[in-house]
């Protein structure tokens, strides 16, 4: 380790493993931020800028894995934080706690990544009984130093010692109603000085000790407290939505305290170099006088906007809008700020790349390769597929009539309607029995997370744009408003209270609109997202707001689809889903389900091809459905004209053709005990009893029923060969590709194959047309991904079917399973997501990975794919881009996200190359 030059830093005390555990904030960089935290890192990477950044050292996440892990800190922990804090004193020229002048510092969590609200942090540690005396004497403000006082006991009482928070709240509430007062600013010294008795009284009763009086003390239960929140409930619950790993563990931030709570020429806020919500460029933020930084993001007062700081202080003003560019072009990206000014003097306390919404994230990566200060490829990394989906969602019809009764602060964009509730064990109950509601608060907090993940929106009457409720719903992606301060929201009597005296009631319907700010009575009808008019081809570039955001979109699909080698294909059953799956630039169709196309007028043909008694019912059967079957293929090779359509031959059971076991027993039992005609039901319910299984998805289907019912799938074959000669024929390019599924055997495939192979040369005899028709197979049971190789000798094609394979790999049964116990599974965090949504890397993955390989180990030209859902999960698309597989097919709304997921992938690679 090399020495350390900085003269303010003493002595760092080593562990015996040699393990530096604490830095000072002039030792670290943004680039360590696994080792230091974001917050750690970026304090830091401020510090080594020359920006005002009060001075303070970062205890590592590896001392807080040691402390999870072992329950006790690491040995060395103590003397390298006592060897920090007493050169933090040397600069400060005070002690930590002392009575006259005390030092004062802040314990705040940081995380590698951003976990806004969800850990734990305690300012103005170091006042005690004594030294709150020497703070007032210093500040020459009693009222500041009592305030700050109460604080440390509340914030202390609440994180550290577990005490109901609500009990400081009430008591705050009672000294404002004694006072006669309706802000916190408004009390007096004397009226915080009884307060803080009644909080040191709250302390002793709820926790069984006396507030702290030690400094050290009081530091050292703060850092612990910030290491155990990292596996709190609320945090954990994050990380599991957020799929934050958690192993990572928290940093710690110690830093000296500067006031914004010291009277009108001080204040707090929160700033961004763009509009989070939008990406516009502006000043953007909240400003908060006389306050200290815990009060913005809590929305507990309402702030005024960044703009007027100008007014109010144009010195900091000015200074503030200097660093906020350096920032910006330091970071190359969207700044999220928060400072304080204490008697005018600006101080940086944290900044990190800022959370903005979907539309933002698109807009901004444009403009900073238009501004020179990210390239395309960067560009393409700054968005996502989850976000591009966000975008693709419905949004309110403008021409539609609403009755608005209220208006906030367009926090994060989306248009939500549900059901009000007004606290979050009510909204996770109704969300969980099917009801769509939205989250109505003053303000929340990180006790809220369940109910903000379960809802559809937002709506908070206090807070703006960086508060609470408006920077996790950013994050997760939920409509939010909040702010709307015209709405009297009284969560005790669970209802609301809108101008002109209407009153919302628990469970009425209402909509909020994220873009807008708007709040409306009722259920708003929505229209087509602008994004998805555009990838339908209704849309384009133009000069109002929409038209910015679909050039925007516009510009990272084009780099995305030049740069991207996976190809994308769409799984659709008919020719409307295929046009529109083309109109989103699908490359071909990856999942054509035959067994889609005998539902509806023909279940009763298929009806009669399972009760048929002889041979010749059954050909007749055949013969009925052939043309519809051929008919249906011409219009997706029409549709498709020159693509690849890879159509899989009848899969599920043929029970599911038939009706339901119970119905139909009810309406033979009915129609004997009338004495009514009932042959043809008891003929049914006699198949129905012969066809049924204990597990039908693991029994007669796939190509087993190719196998056992002879002529169905040669019926299928003929078919596609005809259709494709006749589209031949007419000038057009069909391209064809035929899916045999379930094959757990080459032999299977072998046998199907060359009956296929039979047929199609009979259809080109008789059409005089030379047909290249490849035959494949889906692999989505394990014994066929472990024999890949031998199955890869009668396949042209694999194409894996990851659904079954999941359910066949974990063995169970998704309809089944989802429903029981995969709602423990992701709490207990078992799953981190299903893998019904992200592929299991470790399990189904590896079957992926070793099956691509044998198979093309077998035949070097094999065609790679996969038709499940998660051809268009974004984490998925990854994967598969990774294992040299060569498309991806998907819903056709999800063909975008796909072709986006699959350029990110690409450019990625090509990162790691050149690394």
């Amino acid at each position: 380790m090399s020495e350390n030059k900085d003269p303010h830093v003493g002595h760092v005390a080593q562990s015996v493993e040699g393990v530096k555990f604490v830095y000072d904030f002039t030792e670290g960089n943004k680039d360590l931020k696994d080792l230091l935290g974001g917050k750690g890192a970026n304090l830091a990477e401020m510090t080594n800028l020359g920006l005002p950044v009060p001075p303070g050292f970062t205890i590592t996440t590896e001392a807080c894995k040691v402390y999870l892990d072992s329950g006790d800190e690491p040995a060395a922990l103590r003397d390298e934080v006592s060897a920090h804090l007493e050169a933090l004193e040397k600069r400060m020229g005070k002690k930590l706690g002392q009575a006259d002048d005390p030092l004062l510092v802040s314990v705040r969590s940081g995380a590698k990544f951003s976990m806004p609200g969800m850990m734990d942090t305690v300012l103005n540690i170091g006042l005690s009984d004594k030294s709150v005396k020497g703070l007032a004497d210093q500040a020459g403000d009693e009222r500041f130093a009592w305030d700050s006082y109460r604080r440390l006991i509340q914030m202390f009482g609440r994180t550290v010692l577990g005490v109901d928070g609500e009990l400081f709240e009430d008591a705050l509430d009672k000294a404002k109603e004694t006072k006669n007062v309706t802000v916190d600013t408004e009390l007096e010294a004397a009226d915080l000085k009884k307060l803080v008795t009644t909080f040191k009284k709250i302390v002793k009763k709820e926790a069984g000790r006396d507030f702290p009086q030690d400094a050290r003390e009081q530091m050292d239960l703060a850092i612990k407290a910030v290491f155990d929140s990292w596996n709190g409930d609320r945090a954990k619950l994050y990380r599991r939505q957020e799929r934050i790993p958690h192993d990572l563990g928290t940093a710690v931030n110690v830093c000296s305290m500067v006031f914004g709570n010291l009277g009108p020429d001080s204040g707090t806020g929160v700033a961004f170099t763009r509009d989070p919500a939008s990406g516009h460029q502006g000043v953007y933020g909240d400003y908060l006088q006389n306050a200290q930084g815990e009060d913005v993001v809590a929305g507990i007062r309402n702030t005024v906007p960044l703009a007027e700081l100008e007014s109010i202080d144009k010195k900091s003003y000015d200074q503030l809008m200097q660093i906020m560019e350096t920032l910006e072009n330091h970071y190359k990206d969207l700044c999220d700020i928060e400072f304080t000014i204490e008697r005018g003097q600006l101080w940086m306390l944290q900044t990190r790349v800022g959370k903005r919404t979907a539309g933002a994230a698109f807009r901004i990566a444009t403009q900073l390769v238009d501004q020179g200060l990210i390239d395309e490829a960067e560009a393409l990394q700054r968005v996502n597929g989850a976000q591009l989906a966000q975008l693709m969602f419905p949004r309110f019809d403008e021409e539609a009539k609403v009755q608005q009764v209220g208006r906030g602060i367009a926090a994060s964009p989306g248009a939500a309607v549900g059901k009000a509730v007004f606290d979050s064990y009510t909204a996770v109950k109704w969300s969980r029995s099917g009801e769509k509601v939205i989250l109505v608060r003053r303000e929340t907090n990180p006790d809220d997370l369940d109910g903000m993940i379960a809802a559809e929106g937002i709506l908070t009457s206090r807070g703006g744009k960086t508060s609470h409720a408006a920077v996790v719903a950013r994050g997760m992606g939920k409509t939010c408003v909040c702010g709307a301060e015209e709405l009297e929201v009284d969560t005790k009597r669970r209802r609301m209270t809108v101008p002109g005296g209407h009153v919302v009631e628990e469970g009425d319907l209402i909509s909020i609109d994220g873009s807008s700010g708007k709040v409306y009575l009722g259920e708003v009808p929505v229209v087509p997202s602008p994004v998805v008019e555009y990838f339908e081809g209704r849309m384009h570039a133009g000069a109002n707001d929409a038209d910015e955001l679909v050039e925007a979109v516009h510009r990272i699909m084009a780099f995305a689809d030049r740069k991207r080698r996976l190809r994308v294909r769409a799984n659709a059953d008919n020719a409307e889903d295929a046009l529109r799956a083309r109109r989103f630039g699908a490359q071909g169709i990856g999942l054509c389900r035959t067994e889609h196309m005998f539902l509806g007028d023909r279940r009763e043909l298929v009806e009669r091809l399972i009760l048929a008694d002889t041979e010749t019912e059954r050909e007749e059967s055949l013969k009925a459905l052939l043309p519809l079957q051929k008919q249906d293929f011409v219009e997706l090779f029409s549709a498709m004209d020159g693509l690849p359509v890879t159509i899989r031959l009848l899969d599920p059971p043929l029970h599911e053709f038939l009706p339901d076991i119970t119905e139909l027993s009810v309406r033979v039992a009915l129609a004997e005990s009338r004495q009514e005609p009932h042959e043809n039901e008891l003929r049914l319910l006699q198949a129905v009893h012969r066809l049924h299984e204990q597990n039908p998805m693991l029994g007669l289907r796939g190509v087993r029923l190719g196998l056992v019912i002879p002529g169905l799938f040669t019926m299928q074959v003929r078919a596609i060969a005809e259709a494709a000669a006749e589209r031949k024929n007419a000038k057009g390019d069909p391209r064809a590709e035929i899916m045999i599924p379930l094959v757990g055997t080459v032999q299977e495939l072998e046998i199907v194959r060359e009956e296929a192979d039979q047929v199609v040369a009979e259809v080109e005899a008789a059409t005089g047309t030379q047909l290249k028709l490849a035959i494949g197979t889906m692999i989505e049971l394990p014994r066929a991904a472990l024999t890949a190789g031998q199955i890869a000798e009668a396949a042209e094609f694999f194409s894996f079917g990851t659904n079954d394979l999941t359910q066949t790999v974990w063995g169970f049964s998704r309809d089944d399973v989802e429903a029981s116990f995969f709602t423990a599974y992701l709490e207990k965090g078992i799953f981190g997501v299903s893998p019904f949504e992200t592929i299991d890397k470790d399990g189904v993955g590896s079957l992926v990975k070793l099956a691509a390989e044998a198979g093309r180990a077998t035949r070097p030209d094999l065609k790679l794919g996969v038709c499940g859902e998660h051809g268009g999960d974004p984490e998925s698309v990854h994967f598969f881009h990774e294992v040299g597989l060569d498309y991806v097919s998907c819903s056709p709304f999800r063909i975008p996200v796909a072709r986006l997921e699959a350029g990110r992938a690409a450019t990625q690679s090509e990162g790691s190359d050149h690394r």
